[in-house]
């Protein structure tokens, strides 16, 4: 392929049919990584015709289970051969270190092995009908065409959560990753490529969502669309999605709360919840922002956590120095920065943080870690989801109280809880309305566990056996062996 042609359609790489493009740049410091093509409207229906074709000719559904698991185990081989090229091109395009880039495509590896395992576990099931003459089982097939939209922050890792169970369940699928960061997405359709998929059933769209990606979620020859993004986004996906009645998978984000009470290990405590709000850069949707300390240590636990979130160094992907590294673009720092001025504004305090990182980080798009302490309930940096390295403190003296604060949100993707008493560490945990609670940790996850939200954090599930049926329709099949006359109407 070259650099204006980096669409895949239909098996062929190809360029935008008016010849746009887009130069990518490194938010760490400006510079270009590449030149890519820019997808009109037009190029993505293309790619829905070849993804609806391929799905109708039946090649790759009707290929075993285990023949489509088999692919999905050699895409993780490829990628583990590659994984110093991959995380490269992911650095460079997010401007995350290079070590978080290695660990992504880690994490990327497990998803499709552990779909490439399970393509062929779950055929269906028989079902007692309650009569020896009849043969009732429920078949999984796939649903068919799926449009894909996935974000900057985890590239190739969201776009695997999709991928891999689509492909495992026998569909088809149109890309569209964000504009900002398409170069993983490129080399995977390569692995793909290489290992010889039908035409049509791996496709790859670059561009604007709203050129670009909208088609994916209006047009009638899309049979689910599945999301990862912003809330305003999802809710327009899932309204143009609705004219057709496709099936909409949603994970919109989150504000989630961390829980930090007395009996804590406050040593362990502090230094996860830096990584619970810092981590690549805070740019994580499940990134636990909303500090909530119980009172009698709060004064303590802060300070410390502001002393040691002020020594974090700044840095690109391959400064050895760097622990953090900058926000994708000046116009995502720009809504930062109003965010914490908004959330100062509102009565909340800046303990630290709050700049762009100094003269010598002039030419990327940093900010610096930053704690907002005094945060009342209803402090726009409490409600938002602001989307980056920004940590809000509330505070509470009882357990019920801090649970009514952690689900005073209309969000519900993650939250954790960290204490010492395992009976307060399990109501809390049953309590919470979200998704994923860690106890006595933060962010870890398996692809063998489901993810996903409540309330405002979107619909569906990815990983687990829950993702896998996503992409999957249940037939029921109900077959009477010895047909007869049932004189329900009387002959005349």
């Amino acid at each position: 392929m070259s650099d204006t042609a980096t669409l895949y359609i239909d098996g062929a790489w190809v360029a935008s049919s008016d010849g746009g493009t887009r130069t990518v740049t490194c938010p760490a410091d400006g510079t270009i990584v590449g030149v890519v093509s820019e997808a009109t409207s037009s190029d993505t229906e293309t790619a829905i015709a070849a993804a609806r074709r391929a799905f109708d000719a039946g090649e790759w559904s009707a290929r075993p289970a285990a023949a489509r698991g088999d692919l999905l185990l050699a895409v993780a081989d490829a990628l583990t051969s590659r994984k110093a090229e991959f995380a490269r091109a992911e650095a460079l395009d997010t401007g995350k270190r290079l070590v978080e880039a290695e660990g992504d495509i880690d994490d990327i590896v497990r998803c499709f092995r552990y779909f490439g395992k399970i393509a062929d576990q779950h055929p269906g099931r028989l079902v007692d009908a309650g009569d020896p003459t009849v043969v009732s089982q429920v078949v999984y097939e796939p649903v068919g065409v799926c449009g894909m939209i996935t974000p900057w922050n985890f590239p190739l890792l969201q776009a695997s959560w999709k991928i891999a169970p689509a492909l495992a369940a026998g569909c088809t699928f149109v890309l569209k990753p964000a504009e900002l960061t398409p170069h993983t997405a490129i080399l995977l359709m390569d692995v793909l490529d290489r290992l010889d998929i039908p035409d049509g059933v791996a496709n790859l769209v670059l561009g604007a969502g709203a050129v670009a990606g909208a088609p994916l979620s209006a047009h009638p020859d899309v049979d689910l669309v599945s999301f990862t993004g912003g809330l305003v986004t999802g809710r327009r996906i899932a309204e143009a999605a609705s004219h057709s009645v496709k099936k909409v998978a949603l994970e919109l984000g989150g504000k989630n709360p961390n829980i930090i009470f007395a009996d804590a290990n406050l040593e362990a405590a502090v230094d996860n919840a830096l990584n619970a709000g810092f981590l690549d850069s805070g740019l994580v949707c499940s990134a636990g922002t909303r500090l909530i300390v119980e009172e009698s240590i709060k004064e303590a636990f802060v300070d410390e956590l502001v002393r040691r979130a002020e020594g974090i160094v700044l840095g690109g992907p391959f400064d050895p120095e760097a622990e953090a590294g900058p926000l994708i673009s000046t116009e995502h720092r720009d809504k930062v920065t109003d965010y914490v001025n908004r959330g100062v504004a509102a009565g909340a305090t800046l303990r630290c943080g709050g700049t762009w990182g100094g003269p010598e980080l002039e030419k990327g798009c940093f900010y610096r870690p930053t704690v907002l302490d005094h945060c009342a309930i209803d402090n726009p940096a409490v409600v938002e989801e602001g989307f980056g390295p920004v940590i809000t403190v509330e505070t509470f003296t009882t357990e019920a109280e801090a649970i009514a604060t952690a689900n005073h949100t209309e969000y519900g993707l993650a939250g954790a809880v960290w204490t010492s008493d395992r009976g307060t560490a399990h109501r809390v945990s049953r309590a919470l309305r979200h998704g994923t609670i860690w106890i006595n940790d933060y962010h870890p996850y398996v692809p063998q566990a489901e993810w996903g939200g409540f309330k405002a954090s979107g619909n569906g599930r990815e990983l687990g056996l829950t993702g896998l049926e996503e992409y999957r329709e249940a037939k029921h099949i109900y077959e009477n062996t010895e047909p007869a006359v049932t004189g329900w109407f009387p002959q005349k």
